[in-house]
């Protein structure tokens, strides 16, 4: 698992990149460490810890995805047919879709960490990571990219390891507090994000999967704040 702890965090460790995309089953597994520092800074009740844990998560898991939804925006916004979309989205140049969207899911995470259990990062991390895997599964890449290149080592395996530890891993939060169960809804938006994507460019890179990893966590976290 080191391998793709090596390329999905900043955490210092050696992988190998071929190894990595062996290793999409352990995506949910990922959501405990990254979401690890923020936890315990939320469960311990720091000062000004809403923001305190974004800024850790995002110091452990980079901001790689967050440049993605920022690319993403601007193409989803983009008015014209797929190529368009398309072109805007890999432009280089960040438009005002893109700093909107980035600034709407970090207000959202920060805000909506006021409301909910110390905990709930963690889930709407489970959710994020396993939206990730869902937007493999689908196999249907747009250009070479990253995205591209762990699609070609996707396969039902993985998609059935990752779900099982999914699973596992959400057990123990519903047994103890009923409430959590609401929070798989938050999975349900990162899937509607990957149907948006196939709908406007066709396919998935991995600036769409990003998109889908940080809107499905904020969209989580969103939908806990108003439960509890």
């Amino acid at each position: 698992m080191k391998n793709i702890i090596s390329f999905m965090t900043r955490i210092p460790l050696e992988g190998d990149f071929e190894k990595a995309r062996q290793e999409i089953w352990a995506f949910p597994m990922l959501a405990v460490i990254t979401s690890a520092l923020s936890t315990i800074v939320l469960y311990f009740n720091a000062p000004l810890k809403n923001i305190l844990a974004v800024l850790l998560l995002y110091f452990t898991i980079g901001l790689l995805h967050l440049d993605g939804l920022a690319d993403f925006a601007d193409g989803i916004m983009t008015k014209g047919d797929r190529e368009r979309k398309i072109k805007a989205m890999k432009d280089l140049n960040t438009g005002i879709a893109g700093i909107f969207a980035v600034v709407m899911v970090l207000l959202i995470q920060v805000y909506s960490l006021s409301y909910t259990p110390f905990y709930a990062l963690f889930l709407a991390e489970l959710n994020s990571k396993y939206a990730m895997v869902l937007a493999l599964s689908t196999k249907k890449p747009l250009g070479d990219g990253l995205g591209a290149y762990f699609m070609e080592a996707m396969s039902r395996k993985q998609l059935l390891l990752a779900t099982m530890i999914y699973i596992l891993l959400l057990v123990p939060f519903f047994l103890y507090e009923w409430r959590t169960v609401i929070s798989v809804l938050g999975f349900l938006i990162g899937a509607y994000i990957i149907k948006l994507s196939l709908d406007n460019f066709g396919g998935l890179n991995g600036d769409c999967i990003g998109a889908v990893a940080e809107i499905t966590r904020g969209g989580t976290l969103l939908i806990l704040a108003f439960i509890w």
